[in-house]
């Protein structure tokens, strides 16, 4: 049985290119920059115990390459989901698009339970 120990969220834009990957990839690393696990370095353990799942939201989810989206995750065994949603933002006086995603990283490790003894 997995536990997730923490979930971060984040956003990402491109204002220009309308391009999605970039955006997802920005959403992503907003989301790992608010955080830290420093669990591993303190018990030894080894980070591919963990499970890392993310989940990336832009109005066109087909020009996402997940498994591209992998690379930047530092730590631990990553999937990628990715759904519609984000926002697009045209602007009419210059007719470029914004494009905004969103992303959730969610961490899981083996259940802890028992394994902690509080003194």
């Amino acid at each position: 049985m997995e536990q997730r120990v923490i979930i971060e969220m984040g956003m990402g834009n491109d204002l220009h290119g309308m391009d999605y990957q970039k955006a997802a990839r920005r959403a992503i690393e907003d989301a790992i920059r608010h955080s830290t696990l420093p669990i591993f370095q303190s018990i030894g353990m080894d980070h591919t115990d963990m499970r890392v799942q993310v989940t990336v939201a832009v109005q066109a989810p087909d020009k996402i390459d997940a498994e591209a989206l992998k690379v930047g995750l530092p730590r631990g065994r990553a999937t990628v989901q990715v759904t519609k949603g984000g926002l697009n933002i045209p602007n009419p006086e210059t007719g470029d698009t914004a494009v905004v995603a969103t992303a959730a990283v969610e961490a899981f490790l083996p259940s802890q339970s028992g394994k902690w003894v509080q003194t």
